[in-house]
C-alpha cells in the first residue's frame, strides 16, 4: 500500500523524525501501566513505539485511508484502530469505563476542541501529552502575568498541571507547517472539588478574557442583567480594578463565588 497523502482539510502534519516520535512516545510514562488512546496516528510513525510499550494501546483516525494503512502495517493492534472523530466519541466506552492517557501529534486546528473533551472527561484522563502548535502549548502552560495566559491556561490549569517539555522545528514535518510545534504533558493536580460553581466558573473565565484588556469592573457586568445588576458596593472590591490575566486560578474560584453570591440574592 502507498503512504497516505496529508489532508489539507484534516489539518494533517505527519511526523517525519523518528527521534522526536521516540521522544513523544515516552511522555507517556509519566502515567505508567494505564491504557494509551492515541488521536490521528496517520501512519503510526508515532504508533510504532507505542505499540512496544507493555499496556493497551488504542488510536482513533478520522482518515479512512489512514484507518486502512494502519490496519496494514499495525496487524498487532487489530481491533484496537478505531476509525471515528474523536470528538464525537464516548469517552467512557474506549477501555469500558477504565482510565487513559491521551496522547497524540495533534490537528492543529481542533487542539482547543480536544483539550476541553479532556476536561469533560477529566476522570477518566489522569494524563494528557502530544504535539500541538506551539503558541496553543504557551498558553496552556502560561502563568498568570504573562501576554500568553488566557482562557485556555485557567481552564486546563484548574485541573492538570501542564509542562511544557520541548520545542518542534516546522522541518521535521510533510508538509510543513507554518508555525513551529511543541511537546506537553499534563498530570491531574489534586483538586477533586473547585469549590465554586463549575458552569459559572467557566462562564466567568470566557466572559473576562473576552474583554481581556477591561478590568473586571466592567468585564463582569456582561453576567448580569437590569434585573441581577449587583450594587455599586460590588463593584469596588479591590479585584475588580484587576485585568483578568493577572489573576490565579485560585482566585478566579474566588470571584466566581462572589459572582454566584450576587447571582444568588436575586432568586
Amino acid at each position: 500500500m502507498n503512504k497516505v497523502k496529508p489532508k489539507k482539510n484534516l489539518g494533517q502534519h505527519f511526523l517525519t523524525d523518528l527521534n522526536v516520535a521516540k521522544r513523544i512516545a515516552d511522555t507517556v510514562d509519566a502515567c505508567p501501566e494505564i491504557p494509551v488512546l492515541e488521536i490521528g496516528p496517520g501512519m503510526g510513525v508515532l504508533t510504532q513505539y507505542l505499540v512496544e510499550k507493555p499496556r493497551e494501546v488504542k488510536a482513533v483516525e478520522i482518515d479512512a485511508e489512514s484507518v486502512a494503512y494502519l490496519h496494514e502495517y499495525f496487524p498487532k493492534l487489530k481491533d484496537n484502530i478505531i476509525g471515528e472523530d474523536f470528538l464525537r466519541m464516548d469517552l467512557r466506552e474506549i477501555f469500558g469505563g477504565r482510565q487513559f492517557v491521551l496522547t497524540g501529534n495533534y490537528p492543529y486546528d481542533i487542539s482547543s476542541q480536544i483539550f476541553f473533551k479532556m476536561l469533560e472527561n477529566k476522570d477518566l484522563i489522569p494524563c494528557c501529552t502530544g504535539m500541538i502548535q506551539r503558541e496553543v502549548a504557551l498558553r496552556m502552560a502560561s502563568e498568570p502575568g504573562c501576554k500568553a495566559y488566557g482562557i485556555l491556561s485557567v481552564l486546563v490549569q484548574a485541573w492538570y498541571d501542564v509542562e511544557y517539555l520541548f520545542t518542534v522545528s516546522e522541518g521535521v514535518f510533510n508538509p510543513p507547517p507554518k508555525v513551529k510545534s511543541a511537546v506537553i504533558c499534563m498530570t491531574r493536580n489534586a483538586v477533586t472539588d473547585l469549590g465554586c460553581d463549575e458552569k459559572l466558573f467557566k462562564r466567568v473565565v470566557k466572559t473576562v478574557f473576552n474583554q481581556r484588556r477591561k478590568m473586571l469592573r466592567v468585564s463582569l457586568k456582561q453576567l448580569f442583567s437590569k434585573e441581577t445588576m449587583p450594587t455599586a458596593e460590588f463593584f469596588t472590591h479591590e479585584m475588580m480594578t484587576m485585568r483578568p490575566e493577572q489573576l490565579t486560578v485560585q482566585q478566579f474560584v474566588e470571584l466566581t463565588n462572589k459572582v454566584d453570591e450576587e447571582l444568588n440574592k436575586q432568586r
